[in-house]
């Protein structure tokens, strides 16, 4: 049923953005988004929430999205592990097609900062000069989301009306739908957001 719904979309984002603006976050409410994304097709999955505790306890959100893997998809999933924004430990993909990363603050502001600092090195060094920032040297001195494209998708759950830092530099032409919680989330209200997200026109800002 999931890969027929993900075929059935007139388009399907490349890249989903988990943004939980709650205080006390689900784990396997969240494997569960996770899972449902690997199965529709979704190439790359990034875990938000504001507090970085998805992120300290990634071994737990591990556990459990491996648990659903099993039970919902059937697959041999046994050979796992996820790929974190900050690259202080080993990169690796989940199976099934798709990659995880599980962000935290750290990765939004902090390090767009870092990357400036770095690009200010570079011209201190005369390896660059200042008129060679552009949006793609930006891109490419940032760290969370190496290797990820941009988000096409974000799913922010939650009464917050903002992202709370969520990649702020990544998300410039990202549709963003939000959804009052991921408490307890159907697959229905999934998919549901995944057909308005093919419904919508974007104008890339024209």
């Amino acid at each position: 049923r999931w890969r027929a719904d993900g075929r059935a979309l007139r388009k399907l984002p490349v890249h989903v953005g988990l943004v939980v603006t709650e205080e006390e976050p689900s784990y396997a409410d969240m494997a569960s988004l996770v899972v449902w994304c690997m199965a529709v097709g979704i190439s790359y999955v990034s875990v938000y929430d504001h507090n970085g505790i998805f992120k300290r306890n990634n071994s737990r959100l591990m556990d459990e999205i491996l648990k659903q893997q099993q039970e919902l998809l059937g697959l041999d999933c046994s050979k796992y592990t996820v790929e974190f924004a900050n690259h202080d430990k080993t990169g690796q993909v989940l199976n099934c097609q798709s990659t995880l990363k599980v962000l935290s603050p750290e990765d939004g502001k902090a390090d767009i900062v870092k990357a400036a600092q770095n690009f200010c090195q570079l011209v201190a060094q005369q390896q660059r000069t200042h008129s060679d920032l552009d949006v793609t040297m930006l891109d490419n001195l940032l760290s969370s989301t190496n290797g990820f494209p941009d988000p096409d998708l974000v799913l922010k759950f939650g009464p917050v009306d903002s992202t709370l830092g969520f990649l702020p530099w990544h998300i410039r032409l990202t549709e963003i739908i939000s959804l009052p919680s991921h408490l307890n989330i159907s697959y229905e209200d999934f998919f549901s957001a995944l057909h308005h997200y093919a419904a919508c026109e974007q104008r890339w800002g024209k």
